[in-house]
């Protein structure tokens, strides 16, 4: 499935700003099931200093900075995108066979044990604590000698079924631990709340940001910057058997696999939820990979316009026929 997404951001300022620098992550990766074939971002006003770097995460970032007075500024992301759907969750007698109690004892400490990248994914984070609270909501859906991959998806439908989808009713900054105990939030939190569960009960998992691409009702045309950012969890699974000696004769780690799920839309896959989804950037909660952050030099006050169309390209055509805000 080819894909074209537009994310535009504007921030207009109730008086002059002087000064700001920004960070953007807003150029999605290539992974296994899609691949970037065009990418452009055009930022207005021009910005004095720009560069493109990579992250630690292996996120592609745009930092910019801006050295002249102005009122607004308006960030355009347009990409270009070739998705492909993902592989099921496996059922194979080996994949079947690694419990999710075996996958958190090969993350618990051991002495000259081989380190496993994914280990970084266990701890807490600044969105992302450790608490009780997410391990006893969790616990119905990690029984005993259940294999991960089950467990896994028994919790996301756990979330799915039992949390209610709530546009507004939480910002961007409210803790996953209130919108657990709430109820309520919106694909962000119930990522939050996923990310807290699997990691209190000792399971490696990353926060990936991205697009889905939505269906306007029967009859009806896309609505131009209708669309919205979106959120789901990608969680590590070690393959049994995999940790050798390396060339050094210490223990190298034991091979895995990433698997996506969507606790929004109830959906799961090895590389992604879906092929009408785009993967944007992954970390280890929100903060790390939000589309856009800054500081500016004035007091004034901003209002902010963020508007996302994800669409086959020729739904959308030529992008000045983009309305404005």
């Amino acid at each position: 499935m080819r894909l074209r997404i537009l994310h535009r951001t504007r921030y207009r300022y109730h008086g002059a700003i002087d000064m700001a620098q920004h960070m953007v992550h807003l150029q999605p990766v290539d992974t296994v099931t899609q691949q970037v074939l065009h990418h452009e971002l055009r930022i207005s006003p021009t910005p004095a200093a720009r560069s493109e770097t990579t992250d630690v995460f292996g996120n592609q970032r745009t930092f910019f900075s801006l050295q002249s007075t102005h009122r607004v500024l308006t960030v355009e992301a347009d990409s270009l995108v070739q998705t492909q759907a993902p592989q099921p969750l496996p059922e194979s007698q080996t994949w079947r066979g690694i419990g999710w109690e075996r996958v958190r004892e090969h993350f618990r400490y051991h002495a000259r044990a081989p380190f496993d990248a994914a280990s970084e994914f266990l701890y807490a984070s600044p969105f992302v604590p450790r608490d009780d609270a997410f391990a006893a909501f969790a616990r119905p859906a990690f029984k005993p000698g259940l294999p991960a991959l089950d467990a896994v998806r028994a919790l996301m439908e756990r979330i799915h079924t039992e949390l209610v989808y709530e546009s507004e009713s939480t910002e961007v900054n409210t803790p996953a631990l209130d919108a657990l105990q709430q109820g309520k939030g919106v694909c962000q939190d119930f990522a939050h709340i996923m990310l807290g569960c699997l990691r209190t009960l000792g399971l490696p998992a990353r926060y990936v940001s991205g697009y889905l691409l939505t269906r306007p009702p029967p009859g009806k045309a896309r609505l131009i910057g209708a669309d919205a950012s979106h959120a789901w969890v990608s969680v590590y699974v070690p393959l049994p058997g995999q940790g050798n000696q390396g060339p050094d004769g210490q223990p190298t780690a034991a091979a895995g696999t990433w698997f996506d799920f969507d606790p929004t839309n109830n959906r799961c896959g090895r590389g992604s939820p879906g092929e009408d989804y785009v993967a944007l950037a992954t970390g280890r909660d929100f903060g790390d990979v939000s589309p856009m952050r800054g500081v500016i030099q004035s007091g004034a006050r901003h209002s902010l316009d963020v508007a996302v169309t994800v669409a086959p390209p020729d739904e959308l055509g030529q992008l000045e026929a983009v309305e404005d805000a």
